[in-house]
């Protein structure tokens, strides 16, 4: 009888029947991190009271009873693990509770999954999750397998009076199964969390440990962890100013790494902030800092309730927002500080507006600056054009004449320090999806023309066609201070933890590339993805598949147009929007569960669900090898957008970048909607709905279909 890392209290079964039920309690309370509720205390009593007259028939089995098993990825714990006869129980307490709740047998099933998907001892082992409401006067009783063939029992639900019973049952059910993994507690575990879940144990625990595949080698998050922090702290060592450019898959983690470097640089190991020591992260994405901040305030209003805490939600929103912050936000912060109008194209301070510190400068601004996709700043045009109407979030300052792009203020920013800085740009590959979004280019440009001793610290992939137009290495080739690092790339796809394939698949399919059929046979037993012409089809595919809490949804380009014929609505804009959106449960009809509302690619970038349908519209079809794109005239026909002009390439390359980002969104697989169009006609043959015809439709259709994809 001990405690491990992953529980609190470990026991065969044979010395928990003879051990002291006072002596288990101590022991749960001092294994317990921090000071443990009442209602935690007396759940536990009742817990040990009810196991010790269950299990008592099975003392002299070789069995095991684990309580309080760590769920890193969910970031809870399992009330109770009974491994018995090679059959893994997965068993929640809801002490004195007499009704079975939607959302508790949600959470048993959440556990069970967890541990067939990222538990390697639990993967080919039947699992059992059971719900036992105490006072609950009924039970299951018919003991059945899921329909998704992974050995994952329905769940179970029973009172305290019928658990001995339901296990009995189980047991029957499936005879003769090999024993458990005598190391099962110590199991390796590889858990892919969501953006949101990594988020959440982030700022909780002030680190990414046990919150990634960290088994498996060729995941790089560790190293690009490690080399940014050492970059870092020479720059801090040496008072030097410097850039680092981290590249990666979509999914690769990019966001969890930013997020990951600005806690651990902020706390440094410590329980408080190490004072003028901090880093933020920054997004020019709306939607996913809003999301962020809202889960991160919630988890940790939630926190403060079970601890009996007093805290205003708006208290724990300010708190998280120290850490992640919009880059508008933060850019208007040194704009308040700037000399207006600002003459003969010069940017300086005004010695009115801002306090020359000792050491630092004017540099009132965090040493360490993340700024997440940052091949989404805005162009110089872009900058000045909003500056001069005095922006649109909230900031009412205007600046006519501004002189630089974004990438070029925010270096500017921080090169007010008088000390050291580093800013860590992290660079999705072909992801611009709005107009006024400069690339990465601009941020090299910056660089040579106004901050030459900068030192750069540039992932190799940089280099490549999708970054820049592969013009890196011509824009870096006269800089001295240039260092390429392997480690700043990130290869792997942490996103979709049964497909690390799909993000290829994807940059196959959109580049008619002659090997995408062979990438999704390869993938397509692990990470499921269909095709279907049927809406109705595809939101059955979709509930079919989510279990427990997982989440779904429907995605659409922005430049989709005729999507109100299937019965899907676009989701408004508004960050508040995007909150509900990916965080409300199914019971509320603003969540994405309700495949009503469809998100686009600026609501979605950065953030994931489970399972997706990618709604594919008239805007970018397929024509005889080639990608034809169209713009809806918002009343009667689509107009063909042909590259005849600069912008009008930039806003094909968004559109196929849009189709990049919604095929990516998916951890667990999707169904592609290529809907038939409308080809009936009046009574006078003229067409019933001339903007959807079926050949808008069938070219992209067929293409998909031809590359093996599954109809459903």
């Amino acid at each position: 009888m001990n405690k491990t890392p992953r529980c609190l209290f470990h026991s065969n079964l044979a010395a928990f029947s003879t051990a002291d039920e006072t002596g288990i309690f101590g022991l749960l309370c001092d294994n317990y991190h921090g000071d443990a509720l009442t209602t935690t205390r007396e759940a536990w009593k009742s817990e040990l009271s009810i196991l010790k007259q269950v299990l008592a028939p099975y003392q002299a089995e070789n069995g095991q009873i684990i309580f309080e098993y760590d769920i890193p990825r969910l970031g809870k714990r399992i009330d109770a693990v009974l491994l018995l006869r090679g059959i893994i129980f997965c068993l929640e307490f809801k002490v004195g509770e007499a009704h079975i709740l939607e959302a508790d047998v949600d959470q048993v099933l959440d556990y069970a999954l967890d541990l067939k998907n990222f538990h390697k001892f639990s993967q080919d082992r039947i699992i059992v999750p059971i719900l036992i409401a105490t006072n609950y006067r009924s039970s299951s009783t018919d003991v059945q397998m899921s329909t998704y063939d992974d050995m994952v029992v329905n769940p179970l639900v029973t009172g305290k009076d019928g658990l001995h019973q339901m296990i009995r049952m189980v047991i029957n059910k499936y005879p003769g199964e090999a024993p458990v993994n005598p190391n099962w507690i110590i199991s390796p575990y590889a858990p892919t969390p969501t953006i949101i879940e990594a988020a959440r144990t982030l700022y909780e625990n002030h680190s990414v440990e046990n919150i990634t595949r960290h088994e498996a080698d060729k995941v790089s998050t560790d190293r690009t962890i490690a080399t940014i922090l050492q970059i870092i702290h020479d720059s801090k060592v040496a008072q030097k100013k410097s850039i680092c450019f981290v590249t990666g898959v979509p999914g690769a983690g990019k966001t969890l790494v930013g997020l990951d470097v600005a806690i651990r640089q902020t706390y440094q190991g410590l329980d408080e902030p190490v004072k003028d020591e901090g880093a933020v992260y920054l997004s020019g994405n709306g939607p996913l800092v809003a999301v962020l901040t809202e889960a991160l305030a919630q988890d940790n209003q939630k926190r403060c309730r079970e601890r009996n805490e007093k805290k205003k939600m708006s208290d724990s929103r300010r708190e998280v927002s120290k850490s992640i912050q919009m880059i508008h936000r933060y850019r208007d912060n040194m704009l308040a500080k700037i000399k207006n109008p600002v003459e003969n194209g010069i940017l300086e301070i005004d010695p009115e507006k801002a306090i020359k510190l000792e050491r630092t400068g004017y540099g009132e601004v965090e040493h360490v600056a993340i700024f997440d996709e940052a091949q989404r700043a805005w162009t110089k045009k872009r900058l000045a054009d909003y500056l001069k109407r005095g922006g649109t979030y909230g900031n009412k300052l205007k600046v006519p004449n501004f002189p630089m792009s974004e990438a070029a203020f925010l270096i500017w920013s921080l090169n007010q320090r008088e000390d050291w800085a580093t800013i860590i740009c992290l660079v999705g590959g072909g992801q611009e999806i709005n107009t006024g979004e400069a690339g990465i280019s601009e941020w090299i440009t910056a660089l040579n023309e106004h901050f030459p001793d900068w030192h750069v610290y540039i992932s190799p992939k940089l280099t490549e066609a999708e970054y820049a137009e592969g013009r890196v290495k011509e824009l870096l080739k006269d800089n001295p201070h240039v260092t390429y690092n392997e480690d700043l790339h990130l290869g792997v796809s942490l996103r979709s933890f049964r497909a690390e394939k799909l993000s290829a698949f994807v940059h196959s399919l959109l580049a008619f590339d002659n090997i995408s059929a062979s990438i999704y046979a390869e993938i397509k037993d692990k990470y499921p993805i269909v095709l279907t012409r049927d809406m109705a089809k595809a939101r059955r595919w979709l509930h079919e598949r989510v279990r427990g809490s997982e989440r779904t949804g429907i995605l659409v380009t922005k430049e989709s147009a005729r999507f109100k014929p299937l019965a899907v609505h676009i989701l408004p804009s508004g960050d508040e929007n995007a909150v509900h959106w990916f965080l409300e449960d199914k019971a509320d009809t603003r969540s994405s569960n309700y495949l009503e509302d469809a998100a686009t690619e600026i609501q979605v970038q950065g953030l994931e669900l489970d399972y997706t349908c990618v709604l594919w519209d008239a805007d970018m079809r397929y024509d005889n090898g080639k990608w034809r794109y169209y713009r809806f005239n918002g009343q009667t026909k689509w107009a063909e957008m042909t590259p005849t002009s600069e912008s009008k390439q930039d806003l094909i390359k968004y559109m196929l970048n849009a189709y990049r980002v919604l095929l990516t969104r998916a951890r667990m697989g999707m169904v592609i909607c290529v809907p038939e169009g409308n080809g009936n006609k009046t009574a006078t043959g003229f067409w019933e709905d001339s903007t959807r015809l079926p050949e808008y439709y069938n070219g992209t259709y067929q293409y998909l279909k031809s590359l093996g994809i599954e109809e459903i």
